[in-house]
């Protein structure tokens, strides 16, 4: 642990950055002109943990005014598969666009080539009877009798999360937005990819709203427990762009 001094006076009282990764964890709490940092091992089985231990240790007792928090964990659940059971809802005869993808090959010449399968395998990948045109326009809305055969479905794979991409559902989500009604009642967290990513190019945002809905029970439980633990009065997180969004934002959308 060491103490630096220097720089001009914050006007947030206690500040506190903290950067989680794989092996170790890394504090800095700033209180006016003065810096301390620790560097403490990471707890990969509860990322929390270390967090808590050395915020306790360097804030001893007292309440930061803002935590923004790094942290590789969504990223590390992606690359091991350790997020959680989810399935995609698709429309009906597209439930292969995150198998076939943009068709792209890394290694163009390979004779053998190795293709990463895709974060839901085929067994939790449902078409649904419905099409919304290129224009927003419904062609075949969702019925009562489809959505009830869908969580009856869902039931049955036990699957913790879902994600929802629709055909052309970034001018028109209100087929994704009817699904996500008439999941309500399942008590799990659903992805809409008009939300996440109102962007056309079907693979694009199907693959960004299974990453979402694939990651989100495990960071939606992480950011709760430190938010709640840590008593701290704002928390950000950090994202990839190099900026930081809320708790709330970062629970709901990892």
């Amino acid at each position: 642990m060491s103490a630096i001094r220097g720089g001009r006076a914050s006007a947030t009282k206690l500040v506190v950055g903290v950067d989680t990764g794989g092996t170790f964890t890394d504090i800095v709490v700033r209180d006016g002109r003065k810096a301390i940092t620790l560097k403490v091992p990471s707890t990969p089985d509860d990322p929390a943990r270390a967090v808590l231990d050395g915020l306790a240790e360097l804030l001893e007792g007292r309440r930061a005014d803002l935590m923004t928090y790094g942290t590789t964990v969504a990223t590390n659940a992606v690359l091991e598969r350790k997020g959680a059971r989810t399935a995609l809802i698709t429309t009906e005869g597209f439930e292969d666009i995150v198998e076939i993808s943009r068709q792209a090959r890394p290694a163009l010449y390979a004779l053998e080539p190795v293709k990463t399968p895709p974060l839901v395998p085929a067994s939790l990948r449902i078409g649904f009877d419905e099409r919304m045109l290129y224009d927003g326009k419904p062609q075949r809305r969702p019925t009562r009798r489809g959505l009830a055969r869908l969580r009856r479905a869902l039931k049955a794979k036990r699957v913790s999360s879902v994600a929802v991409c629709l055909l052309h559902a970034h001018p028109n989500g209100r087929h994704e937005r009817e699904i996500a009604r008439a999941l309500s009642v399942l008590d799990i967290p659903v992805t809409l990819s008009h939300r996440l990513s109102p962007t056309a190019g079907e693979f694009e945002r199907t693959s960004t709203a299974v990453a979402n809905a694939y990651v989100g029970p495990l960071i939606d439980g992480h950011i709760e427990r430190l938010a709640r633990a840590s008593g701290a009065r704002t928390l950000r997180v950090m994202q990839s762009t190099g900026g930081a969004i809320g708790a709330q934002t970062a629970r709901r959308e990892p």
